[in-house]
Parts: structure tokens; sequence; C-alpha cells
């Protein structure tokens, strides 16, 4: 379930060039304020990656709600057994 929400963000990931010195840009539209940055595409996707997780174990411990991606979505149960 995570790796398929993981999975479903990155591949709707938008990526652009900027001028920065890392000048690859990635978000994901519907995650506000995922976004990340690298010297290469691929170090870009890693990072984004990374900044998903960090932003879906922030929303976990906060209680929010983690908004579908592309249709998949992660449900998060009250109590483990």
């Amino acid at each position: 379930m995570l790796l398929d929400y993981l999975k479903a963000a990155l591949e709707n990931a938008h990526y652009e060039l900027i001028e920065d010195e890392e000048p690859f840009y990635g978000s994901v539209p519907g995650l506000q304020g995922v976004w990340a940055t690298g010297k290469s595409l691929e170090e870009c996707r890693r990072n984004l990656s990374s900044a998903i997780e960090d932003w879906i174990l922030f929303s976990v411990r906060m209680g929010a709600a983690i908004p579908p991606v592309a249709g998949v979505t992660l449900t998060i149960p009250d109590k483990v057994a």
C-alpha cells in the first residue's frame, strides 16, 4: 500500500529545469509543500521520494488527511492490533 502510493506520487511528479546550483526541480500535484531539487534528474527523483516519505510520516503523526494520488489512497488504521 505504501509503495503503491509512493510509486503513484513519483509517476505523477512534475519536473522542470530551474536556474540554480541544483537545476532539476520536482513536485507532486496535490501534495502541498512536497518538492525537491537535484543536480541530475535521478538525484531529484531520489530526493523527491525521500520528501514524500517524510511528508507521509509527518502527516500520519499530525493526524492530517493524506490525499489520493492518481487514484491511489493510503489508509492509516486507527489502531494496530
